[in-house]
């Protein structure tokens, strides 16, 4: 039954980045049609991220507190609701205003899913189970492009958004009636699966968040994943234009595909090595092994992208430097298992904060860059910080919760 749940995850995260990456796959019609700018697009894009980070803490706190059931169904019902209403706007004020609201409703995704794998996946599962949610996410983005071009075309912009919002509203009428917080309270689950999952989490207590704050190891992660997060932005919002405005493409779709299939398979794949890795290594560096090497292999592959001309060997390139990231993303979330234990949905709630803050920073440097200096400028910033958010991991200690005290052991 829990890889039932993990199906269902699937599905959720898909939709999460269908919504989430759709408003960069209409930005030049959207832009052209309300007048902005790429500055001004820019703040739009931050504007989501903002907010995304400032409510990532509290809805990891929620999941932690009421668990994933209750809270992911409202969370997904009202920022359907926003992504209907972003086909609606008008004008620039408004437009930053749905999108704060819809960024900060879609913060509690990844901490509540979290909360999930912490529930009904043992230890030695959970790298592989991050690894799928996030193999989704990139599958998503790879389905945009394919599902927005038609609507688009035939519909125009705004249709893409009322289309979209349908999706979440059906799957959080499923999840409240189909999922359990508690496996011992899902039918289908036999006491093998008990026994394989492992005792229940406990209720997690109140009052810790600065606990959390004092630890070193809190902030290498929020510091790793502050710096890596700028780069990610790039392709959500920026590569579809960046394709069509620098590159001169019409047909994007495919291109802006390609980094999101292979970074799905990545995704899978980083999930399974970390895990294969903890059992042959040990933890501690399994954990620094895959988050080092994934953004030392992406910094080179997009630096080299930049002095290729030919668009085929340029999308490689672009693709192999985001597959990398995505690799070690599992493993960023995995950390959060083992630090974070009884408290990891405020853990990974606050390194997502930290890379939401980069995200916002990242969108509005990028939109101003391409206004002043072109294209090129934005991509060594994205090569730059991929390195330099992967020499974090050498202060972080997996071994070391956050929060000191007696907890259900995570790994």
């Amino acid at each position: 039954m829990r890889w039932s749940v993990l199906g269902a995850l699937f599905l959720f995260s898909v939709m999460t980045y269908l919504d989430r990456v759709a408003i960069g796959n209409v930005k030049t019609p959207m832009s052209e049609e309300l007048g902005l700018s790429n500055t001004e697009m820019g703040y739009v894009f931050s504007i989501f991220t903002l907010a995304y980070g400032l409510f990532e803490i509290p809805a990891g706190y929620l999941g932690d507190r009421f668990g994933p059931r209750i809270v992911l169904t409202h969370l997904v019902v009202w920022w359907s609701v926003l992504t209907a209403l972003t086909g609606v706007v008008g004008n620039f004020i408004w437009l930053l205003v749905v999108r704060f609201f819809f960024g900060g409703l879609q913060a509690g995704a990844y901490p509540n899913a979290t909360c999930v794998i912490r529930s009904w996946f043992p230890p030695d599962e959970r790298g592989r189970g991050q690894g799928v949610i996030w193999m989704a996410a990139s599958v998503g983005g790879a389905l945009t492009p394919f599902i927005v071009q038609p609507i688009m075309n035939h519909y125009g912009w705004r249709a893409v958004f009322y289309i979209f919002s349908l999706f979440g509203i059906v799957w959080a009428v499923f999840w409240q009636r189909w999922f359990r917080d508690n496996p011992r309270h899902k039918t289908g689950v036999n006491a093998a699966e008990l026994e394989r999952i492992g005792p229940p989490a406990p209720v997690t207590p109140h009052g810790n968040f600065l606990r959390m704050l004092r630890s070193p190891n809190m902030w290498y992660i929020i510091a790793m994943y502050h710096i890596s997060v700028y780069g990610s932005y790039w392709y959500i919002f920026w590569l579809p234009s960046y394709l069509v405005e620098s590159k001169g493409l019409v047909d994007f779709a495919p291109y802006v595909a390609m980094p999101f299939v292979l970074g799905a398979v990545f995704n899978y794949l980083g999930g399974h090595t970390v895990d294969v890795l903890v059992k042959k290594i040990g933890l501690t560096w399994a954990r620094r092994g895959v988050g080092l090497s994934a953004g030392i292999v992406s910094a080179t592959c997009i630096l080299i992208s930049i002095h290729v001309q030919d668009i085929m060997l340029v999308m490689l390139l672009l693709t192999l430097g985001y597959s990398a990231i995505q690799f070690g993303l599992p493993n960023s979330w995995a950390v959060c298992l083992d630090v974070g234990r009884d408290y990891v949905g405020s853990v990974s709630g606050a390194m997502n904060t930290a890379g939401q803050i980069g995200g916002t920073i990242a969108s509005t440097a990028i939109g101003y860059a391409i206004d002043a200096y072109g294209w090129d400028v934005p991509l060594y910033g994205v090569a730059a910080v991929y390195l330099i958010g992967s020499l974090f991991w050498f202060g972080i200690d997996p071994n070391k919760p956050v929060i000191p005290g007696p907890q259900t052991a995570s790994s």
